[in-house]
């Protein structure tokens, strides 16, 4: 199938890749020229023919009803995909306004970071069953190898929601592996505390793939003093809790966690080295270092 595909950075252009190894045509537009296939949305639509799929790569969605303002036309039967960290309460009002002119909306959570492109990226999408199926070949590609991976969460709003708590659980995990590292730095009888975590990697409860990261990270810096103790918030563990707050659903990990970023702010906080390193490995995001 072909696909327009908006956002072509450290996430979008991998998923661009990766939806071509699997023999689809994907056609990207990206404000750094360097990046782009073509040079404007309007090109972009021109060159897909219709029904036509227009999606937004991860990152913060300017404009989710791009495909509108795209300079043609849009046409019944044609979808776009919101694929960007975009907010769940956005999601009905850009699917009313696209469905005023018979265009199909589906919102996509998507996790993977920069390791996506061989691993897959696990997919949380929302919205009607006919919209769906017009996309479901991009997700098949897109998702990692095996039965799990992909979701259709629900009606319109759901998969940026599930999205959402999925950031606030790893919040409050990274927050946990980063206070165990503290403490065991802290004490003189532990003398290797990136072997303790190392061997932390196999046979017990605790394993998984923040753990992973987290010895690559001790591997490359192995206390970590290259970093400055500060983390940045992407909003939607700030989300989460709001969310927890309208419905009457206790947090206290998660909200704990991202109080501790807020902490991180205001001094050189050992924990944040931790988790800024984690966001570094899983994300490619931005780290400060020491001056």
């Amino acid at each position: 199938m072909e696909l327009g595909l908006v956002g072509l950075g450290k996430m979008g252009g991998n998923m661009r890749e990766r939806i071509r190894r699997a023999g689809h045509t994907v056609i990207g537009y990206d404000r750094n020229p360097d990046l782009a296939d073509v040079h404007s949305l309007e090109e972009l639509v021109g060159k897909l023919k219709g029904p036509r799929v227009v999606g937004h790569g991860p990152g913060r969605c300017r404009d989710p009803v791009h495909h509108r303002r795209a300079g043609r036309p849009a046409l019944p039967g044609d979808v776009v995909v919101d694929g960007g960290n975009s907010r769940w309460t956005d999601d009905e009002k850009h699917a009313g306004e696209l469905a005023a002119k018979g265009i199909g909306f589906v919102d996509c959570g998507v996790s993977g970071g920069v390791w996506g492109l061989e691993n897959g990226y696990a997919l949380m999408y929302g919205g009607d069953a006919e919209d769906v199926a017009k996309v479901q070949p991009v997700f098949d590609a897109l998702k990692p190898e095996g039965e799990f991976g992909s979701v259709h969460a629900g009606k319109v709003g759901a998969g940026h929601f599930a999205k959402m708590v999925h950031n606030g659980i790893e919040y409050a995990m990274m927050q946990a592996y980063a206070e165990g590292w503290e403490l065991l730095e802290k004490v003189d009888s532990v003398t290797d505390v990136r072997e303790v975590f190392r061997s932390w990697q196999e046979g017990t409860v605790i394993r998984s793939w923040l753990l992973d990261l987290a010895v690559n990270a001790l591997d490359e810096d192995e206390h970590l003093n290259g970093l400055r103790g500060y983390a940045e918030d992407s909003g939607e563990g700030r989300w989460t809790v709001e969310a927890a707050i309208d419905n009457a659903v206790p947090l206290p990990a998660i909200t704990a966690s991202l109080f501790a970023r807020f902490a991180s702010r205001q001094d050189d906080s050992p924990q944040m080295k931790m988790i800024a390193a984690l966001r570094n490995q899983f994300g490619g995001h931005a780290v400060e270092k020491k001056k």
